[in-house]
């Protein structure tokens, strides 16, 4: 049985047959950083205060028809990396596929559209989409913290 750093449950998690436990790898279940874990191994409060403040600066942006974001999940990069075009007409993902970043969707007010939120210590990114992902712009992606 996998044991977590910041007390999941792993037995519920839909990776769990591919996770080799944040625990178990110091706090790199697929290989790769897990934001979580390096901030729960910070000190009781070193998450929540990163929550806080992450939450603090995507509210101070200017983007007025997003509801409210109240909270911040653990998600896996691949769950969160969709595919955004440049200029160019060239398609990029911004995110390690097998790292855990902080991010939450939420809806656009007034659309079926949603804005999806993607961060990780250092970077940020506020995005939007259709269902599922498709016609994926990103809006804000800036260094903070």
């Amino acid at each position: 049985m996998m044991k977590s750093i910041c007390g999941v449950d792993c037995t519920k998690c839909e990776f769990n047959t591919t996770c080799k436990g944040c625990a178990e790898t110091n706090g790199q279940p697929f290989g790769a950083e897990c934001i979580v874990a390096l901030y729960c191994k910070k000190g009781d409060t070193a998450l929540r205060e990163l929550k806080e403040k992450l939450i603090e600066e995507i509210h101070a942006l200017p983007i007025q028809d997003m509801e409210e974001v109240t909270e911040l999940y653990a998600l896996k990069g691949s769950v969160l990396n969709i595919e955004y075009p440049l200029p160019n007409g060239q398609m990029v993902k911004f995110w390690d596929d097998n790292k855990i970043y902080l991010g939450n969707q939420v809806g656009k007010n007034g659309s079926d559209r949603c804005y999806g939120i993607a961060a990780d210590d250092k970077h940020f990114m506020v995005s939007e989409y259709s269902g599922y992902g498709s016609d994926a712009e990103v809006i804000v992606f800036k260094r903070w913290n």
